[in-house]
């Protein structure tokens, strides 16, 4: 649990806030998140809750935001660690499974959003986060063939669908499982397979 100072400034209430809802997520369905709930596991009333944020949705849309800079930049400096192009998509898989193996609320979060039928904020932010993360991803496949590491032939768009897919898939088996943490143990396997239809044979 996030040890919290009885007084903070705003933002960095406003920044454990966004974690206080993250770790509630990991422990039961998003959508049953209510604000009471929020304030009752930070040590606050609802009221001091609302000075910082106007409602509900605010508070997911500050959760959407913070999921989408701290991945998005979690994967940029593994890619910009990377000597090569399939060495940085094997990074930024790792690395985003470690994000997720350390904040496994927020892959319920995510899914619960995009599961919902009206077109939320929120829910957009979740469709610009992924396409953001697509476009890096399209970038590496496309400097990858380039340099003749990946297939020629390789469908640029099918091996970043593939790449997300198989990440989405490792997720909901570890949902599934009851243990999201168990994602870092089938990763590298599942990245091994992933490697091997991309790469061009030397």
């Amino acid at each position: 649990m996030i040890s919290r100072p009885a007084y903070l400034p705003a933002d960095e209430r406003r920044e454990v806030t966004v974690e206080t809802v993250i770790e509630l997520a990991a422990e039961q369905n998003p959508a049953d998140i209510t604000t009471g709930a929020i304030a009752k596991r930070m040590g606050v009333t609802q009221g001091a809750l609302f000075r910082h944020f106007r409602s509900k949705d605010a508070i997911l849309r500050a959760v959407m935001g913070w999921v989408s800079e701290r991945l998005l930049a979690r994967v940029d400096k593994a890619i910009a660690g990377s000597n090569s192009p399939l060495e940085a998509l094997e990074a930024a898989f790792m690395t985003h499974i470690d994000f997720i193996s350390e904040h496994p609320g927020v892959p319920r979060m995510l899914f619960g959003e995009l599961q919902r039928a009206e077109q939320t904020v929120a829910k957009r932010m979740v469709q610009t986060l992924l396409h953001r993360y697509g476009e890096r991803l399209s970038r590496l496949v496309a400097e990858g063939k380039e340099r003749g590491q990946l297939v020629a032939t390789l469908d640029d768009k099918a091996a970043v669908t593939l790449f997300i897919g198989t990440i989405q898939g490792l997720v909901m088996q570890s949902l599934l499982a009851g243990d999201v943490r168990r994602i870092r143990a089938s990763a590298p396997g599942v990245l091994a397979l992933y490697r091997r239809a991309i790469e061009a044979t030397q």
